[in-house]
């Protein structure tokens, strides 16, 4: 347990912090980032200055160019590794606590990617970056850093257009049709994400084929557009590999097989408010990896989501109380929000 003031001083304390009479100290930042979910320039209030430029700037400017040359395979697997970590602490726990670590993580492949200067060494960093910023934007969007997730996302795309990586380019983009339909845009989120299936024609794997239809669906279903929902969601099933592999080995932030792309559909019906989506989700929640504790609190909000439109608020609400018990766990402002805005139709 953190050692703190007392409630009424940290009344006192908020206030002060929030009208720039004190400075958050060190300690209270270290508390505060991890609940709140933001980065310590944002807490703060403003950007680390940069240091003064060095007399002779082309000595640093060269220094930082042989260090990027030095980049090797093993370095660049070791970026991959981290990414792989945070994703993996994501699912299980939560972005919240994972923004100092992340932001890091990024600073670090930026500046290796921002003074390479060879295809050869560029293109497997810009590859890595792709990957990691795409994941620090979901976490972003995760946790209501909204301006955040939708600066990660381009990020993501411009590193997936230096890496020449069309199909992490569609990846970015379709996920950031999602910050758009957050937002009260989803019929411009739909635009976005048929953009990227164009994007990728003809170059994407048959499981990010898939996922970008199942997005395109979930998307078609909040613009209020079932038709086109139904023939989207049609396609990711035509496109689904079969087996229980969930991993695409062309990209490896894509998890799908047909038993996920079930839960999902089931997520989409219950928009729809049609009868198939209970018993698509409850396989779903059965078949859930127990670790993934945010996909849970999901599957549970799309139960409650399903019962409420059949009228059954007994299991609703008790669905409901799940997901959120299980979003408290892992710190999901978006996942609360949707939690809440439910909530208030039982």
């Amino acid at each position: 347990m953190a050692d703190v003031a007392s409630r009424a001083s940290l009344r006192v304390y908020v206030s002060e912090w929030e009208n720039g009479r004190r400075p958050i100290s060190d300690r209270y930042a270290a508390i505060l980032r991890g609940l709140l979910g933001v980065t310590d320039a944002e807490l703060r209030g403003a950007a680390h200055r940069e240091a003064p430029p060095a007399a002779d700037g082309y000595a640093d400017l060269l220094a930082r160019i042989d260090k990027a040359s030095s980049v090797s395979e093993s370095m660049v697997n070791t970026f991959n590794d981290q990414t792989e970590l945070l994703r993996t602490f994501d699912r299980q726990m939560g972005a919240a606590g994972l923004v100092d670590q992340m932001t890091g993580h990024l600073a670090a492949l930026e500046d290796a990617l921002n003074f390479a200067v060879l295809p050869g060494t560029r293109q497997p960093v810009a590859l890595a970056l792709a990957g990691a910023s795409t994941l620090a934007a979901w976490q972003a969007l995760d946790t209501g850093a909204v301006e955040r997730a939708w600066r990660h996302y381009e990020l993501a795309k411009r590193a997936a257009q230096d890496a020449d990586a069309p199909m992490y380019l569609a990846h970015a983009m379709a996920e950031q049709a999602y910050v758009l339909c957050e937002a009260g845009r989803p019929a411009l989120g739909v635009d976005l994400v048929r953009d990227a299936r164009r994007t990728v024609a003809g170059r994407a794997s048959a499981r990010l084929t898939a996922w970008l239809w199942a997005a395109e669906a979930e998307l078609c279903a909040q613009a209020g557009r079932p038709d086109d929902c139904r023939r989207a969601l049609d396609a990711a099933t035509a496109a689904i590999p079969e087996g229980p592999e969930d991993r695409d080995p062309d990209m490896l932030s894509i998890f799908l097989n047909g038993t996920h792309l079930a839960r999902w559909q089931g997520n989409v019906l219950a928009m729809l408010g049609d009868d198939e989506a209970v018993g698509r989700l409850y396989a779903g929640l059965k078949a859930l990896d127990p670790t993934f504790v945010r996909a849970q609190a999901g599957v549970r909000y799309d139960l409650a989501h399903a019962h409420l439109a059949r009228g059954e608020y007994d299991q609703a609400d008790a669905h409901l109380r799940q997901a959120r018990l299980l979003a408290n766990r892992t710190g999901s402002v978006r996942q609360m929000r949707r939690i809440d805005m439910l909530s208030s139709r039982l």
